[in-house]
């Protein structure tokens, strides 16, 4: 008898005497969407979901999530993949389960909220494409910003899902803010805008097993439609909290297969499952048929992600997020940023400010983009800000913000802080009161007449509209007018096999100098990390077989990795400035020069941080005033104006849209 026989008759029947509850708990399975944006950067490939998901269509689930959130941006911006592709796609495969996605209210899958003819054309652009649960949510819990989709959901025959973002202000459920009558209360504001079902969003895990007994009783006492829990497990309260959600009679819970379980992620699936068999809340599920599904991902799947796991942590939780209430995703986001501008020794000095920050912004819940906005002002203010004066870099979403571009706060914001923001703000200094999107101009016939040609149907406009510079360049990588970069390609397998083998070398210490390989164009480049070192490895097909042509330390050995949950960019490569006399448009033909030569003798206008250039204000010849914005840089997803440190005229522009930016990069000259 082989070993595997007797494994499987020495398994246990669980479905004998299994009896059929007439209410069982309904789940959700997040592992396609929030579970890889959780665990690694949210880049989960298609192609990585199609192994398993027929067999997942078959557990019964209630809805498998496997879009919006960062997957829209990270996959056009970092994989190379049609959004709208993966829901084709998998639509193939899941034939009886429902698609679910995470829908950012006014904001969509973006950052800043979008004028209302972009978002209707959106909403019917994803049912289209197979899209039937929105799950719908906005950062301050301000439902204005759900006026305009809600009623194409509706219209389009889709589940609208509203969601109340859960927060606090105290260690515990309670305090002047964020207590049982608030929730109650936006609960019935979703029950009337007609939700079909509610959830309850708790980003940061910081949701207690008895807050949720009580939260769940009243609001079944209180409401008619479904409640839906979404608890992340990052506190490692989230199983507890579950079953206590359980007893207090809660219709569905969010889980992820165990491979994409939890550290920031969420609390896995099976062991809920055996928790409730044979009680009156039984899922029903098969967990032979989930150890199938696990076994697939972890051999087939995971090993191509590990190098983007935070292996450097022995805890799976994080108890601090009990104190400062940072997400995950944030705290990895601010992690990086601070480590990018070698300035990680800083990183009690922004968990000391950010609890500052947040409440001067309003008490605003800690959520994609507010989580966004709260942390790169903080940053901001803990690099920048001197004894004299606070906020001197202010991000462009942190004036919105104040405006009232996102909406109302839950509390009002701080107005010295309000009144600095909007001073010389260019709709004007005096906050707004009115629904947000009532103050912006219609967008999608302006970004046609942007994007041309580029845009084949209203799937690749909407990219456009949504992402400008990124969706303007991964377009033309679709559409074949650019290549598609090696960084965007898959790995294979055989590619971590071949790096597997690679380390194991290295540590026996077997890795020998090798005759040197010309390398080519099909040569793939990758990072190889041994301990502590790091090897840059070339490897390309010759003769039918890959090979590795090329090993040598790589710059910066000593490269800590960490999951992001809220994908940040990869700290950027500092690029070649263009010659000072070159205007931006003569990038591709002047020649390349040296930082040192670039910068001329005229004021320069510097990179303060890591980021992406969004564009310039001011062209060469421009006339420019002290104070006055050069240049917008995104850094953390949000954008911060660069003013000229003198009046002068603009001399030179080294960058241009779109390009990766260094810290301390000449942007711009200023005679």
């Amino acid at each position: 008898m082989t070993e595997h026989t007797q494994v499987k008759t020495t398994q246990m029947n669980y479905d004998a005497d299994r009896p059929r509850t007439e209410n069982p708990l309904k789940v959700e399975d997040i592992s396609l969407r929030d579970g890889h944006q959780s665990l690694f950067a949210t880049r989960g490939r298609t192609e990585d979901m199609i192994p398993v998901a027929e067999r997942m269509d078959e557990i019964g689930f209630w809805a498998v999530e496997v879009w919006g959130g960062a997957t829209f941006d990270t996959m056009h911006r970092f994989l190379g993949e049609d959004p709208w592709q993966r829901l084709r796609t998998l639509k193939r495969y899941f034939k009886k389960t429902p698609f679910s996605m995470l829908l950012r209210g006014q904001n969509l899958v973006g950052y800043r909220n979008y004028a209302d003819d972009v978002a209707k054309l959106f909403v019917k652009k994803t049912v289209d494409n197979g899209l039937e649960i929105f799950r719908t949510f906005d950062a301050l819990n301000d439902y204005r910003n759900f006026e305009t989709v809600v009623p194409v959901i509706k219209e389009c025959g889709a589940h609208f899902q509203g969601c109340m973002c859960y927060t606090l202000t105290e260690p515990r459920l309670g305090g002047e803010v964020y207590n049982l009558d608030y929730y109650i209360k936006k609960a019935r504001e979703l029950e009337a805008m007609g939700a079909d079902s509610i959830c309850i969003k708790d980003m940061a895990g910081l949701m207690a097993p008895y807050d949720a007994y009580e939260l769940v009783k009243a609001l079944k006492a209180s409401v008619k439609p479904l409640i839906h829990l979404h608890s992340h497990f990052t506190s490692g309260m989230s199983p507890l909290t579950h079953l206590k959600a359980v007893e207090a009679g809660v219709d569905i819970i969010d889980t992820c297969v165990t491979p994409y379980a939890y550290r920031t992620s969420h609390a896995a699936l099976e062991p809920l499952v055996m928790a409730l068999l044979g009680t009156s809340r039984d899922t029903g599920f098969d967990i032979r048929a989930l150890a199938d599904i696990n076994e697939i991902l972890e051999k087939e799947v995971m090993p191509k992600y590990k190098h983007l796991l935070d292996d450097t942590k022995v805890s799976l939780i994080d108890i601090n997020v009990l104190l400062h209430q940072t997400p995950g995703g944030m705290l990895s986001n601010l992690v990086n940023q601070l480590r990018e501008m070698d300035s990680l020794d800083k990183i009690d000095q922004v968990y000391h400010e950010l609890p500052r920050v947040r409440k001067e912004l309003g008490q605003i819940p800690l959520v994609t983009p507010t989580s966004q906005i709260v942390g790169t002002q903080t940053v901001n203010n803990v690099l920048f800000d001197t004894k004299e004066e606070r906020y001197k870099m202010i991000s462009g979403q942190v004036k919105d913000l104040c405006y009232g571009l996102y909406g109302k706060t839950s509390v009002p914001i701080d107005p010295e802080v309000q009144k600095k923001a909007l001073k010389g703000y260019a709709r004007g200094e005096e906050p707004i009161s009115c629904r947000p999107a009532q103050v912006l101009e219609p967008e999608l016939e302006k970004a046609k007449q942007e994007i041309g040609d580029l845009a084949k149907d209203d799937e690749d406009l909407l990219l456009y509209a949504l992402f400008p510079v990124t969706g303007k360049k991964f377009l033309k990588q679709k559409h074949g007018l650019e290549k598609m970069p090696d960084s965007l390609k898959p790995v294979t397998i055989e590619d971590v096999k071949k790096q597997d083998a690679l380390i194991k070398k290295a540590k026996a210490g077997e890795l020998v100098e090798k005759p040197a390989f010309e390398k080519t164009e099909n040569t793939r480049m990758f990072k190889v990390f041994v301990d502590e070192d790091c090897f840059e490895v070339g490897v390309e097909e010759q003769g039918g077989a890959s090979v590795i042509s090329h090993v040598a330390p790589a710059a910066g050995t000593s490269i800590p990795r960490t999951s992001v949950t809220e994908a940040a960019p990869a700290a950027p490569a500092a690029a070649k400035p263009k010659p000072a006399s070159a205007p931006p448009d003569a990038a591709e033909t002047a020649p390349a020069q040296s930082a040192d030569t670039a910068q001329s003798t005229g004021t320069p206008v510097t990179a303060p941080m890591p980021g992406m250039v969004i564009r310039y204000e001011k062209q060469v010849g421009d006339a420019v005033e002290e104070g006055e914005t050069v240049v917008i840089i995104e850094a953390m997803k949000m954008e911060n104006a660069l003013p000229a440190p003198k009046s002068g005229t603009i001399a030179a522009i080294h960058f241009d849209t779109g390009d990766a930016v260094a810290r301390d990069d000449v942007l711009a000259v200023i005679d």
